[in-house]
């Protein structure tokens, strides 16, 4: 007679608090080092700001960094820059996107998923490699030099990771609800821009202020397409207060915080529609 033991479920083991602090930790230095030491350089004086060993906080705190700023007319035409050329990417890309991403999400039809990997295969080229070609295409139709150049040139190397961005939103979006429409009587035009679109509010506004984010950071594009009265702030930045004879860092990282704050003010008050966007996209690929 042979008798069948049963195995003892395992015991699931317990999640180690410690461990998760730890990493939270580890994340956070490294997400918030950089930030904590540029405010600590735009709050020290200039004699102390190359002391060796540096203090993690500086014995006397100056605001003569933030002041020097309204000195500097320049400051202002590069932030302006920043702005069009930001926000006009914002807008582009997701226009451009979105109707790419709703014939990836809701059309079956030869050779979309080739297309779908080509346009996730640009992501990988090299910037450089891109940043050579479109100086030659601008350079022949006379573009350098323009707004339209830098915006031309962030929508490329934005739009293929936002396609994809939205493609994951839109297959959240059940097909039931459009072929309602459609059944009602709504041509293709109205179920895009009056079913499609506003449901999908939370996506597009993830999509934009990425893309928004992504040109206000770039820097070799705007230094290598865009001219001096063209520049936006990462480059113009850099050229106002590095050089062959000067490195006036603590006024770099006062300039640096002031204009950062755009960004962040609009990244709290969209924060939900991002998280949202990003989260529904990641539940259904």
């Amino acid at each position: 007679m042979t008798t069948l033991t049963v195995a003892a479920p395992r015991k699931r083991r317990k999640p180690r608090p410690w461990l998760a602090m730890a990493a939270v930790l580890v994340i956070g230095v490294f997400a918030f080092g950089p930030v904590y030491w540029l405010i600590v350089t735009a709050l020290t004086p200039s004699g102390d700001a190359f002391r060796f060993p540096p203090r993690l906080w500086p014995r006397t705190v100056t605001l003569e960094h933030f002041a020097n700023l309204a000195d500097n007319p320049v400051l202002g035409r590069y932030l302006v820059n920043s702005l069009i050329v930001s926000s006009l990417t914002a807008v582009l890309t997701v226009l451009v996107s979105a109707y790419t991403a709703y014939s990836f999400s809701k059309f079956r039809y030869r050779g979309r998923r080739s297309l779908m990997s080509l346009i996730l295969a640009s992501q990988m080229f090299p910037q450089a490699l891109l940043l050579i070609t479109l100086y030659l295409l601008f350079s022949a139709f006379g573009l350098l030099n323009s707004y339209l150049a830098l915006v031309l040139s962030f929508t490329t190397f934005t739009l293929p990771l936002c396609v994809w961005m939205l493609k994951g939103f839109f297959d959240t979006i059940p097909d039931e609800l459009l072929e309602a429409a459609k059944v009602d009587g709504a041509g293709q035009g109205s179920v895009i821009h009056r079913i499609l679109l506003p449901v999908s509010l939370p996506g597009l506004v993830a999509t934009g202020l990425f893309a928004f984010i992504r040109g206000w950071n770039d820097f070799i594009f705007a230094l290598t397409l865009a001219g001096p009265d063209k520049q936006t702030l990462p480059p113009g930045l850099v050229n106002t207060y590095l050089g062959e004879f000067q490195a006036a860092w603590p006024d770099l990282m006062a300039a640096s915080l002031v204009v950062s704050l755009p960004v962040v003010g609009g990244f709290v008050i969209l924060q939900r529609y991002l998280v949202a966007g990003l989260v529904s996209g990641a539940v259904k690929g």
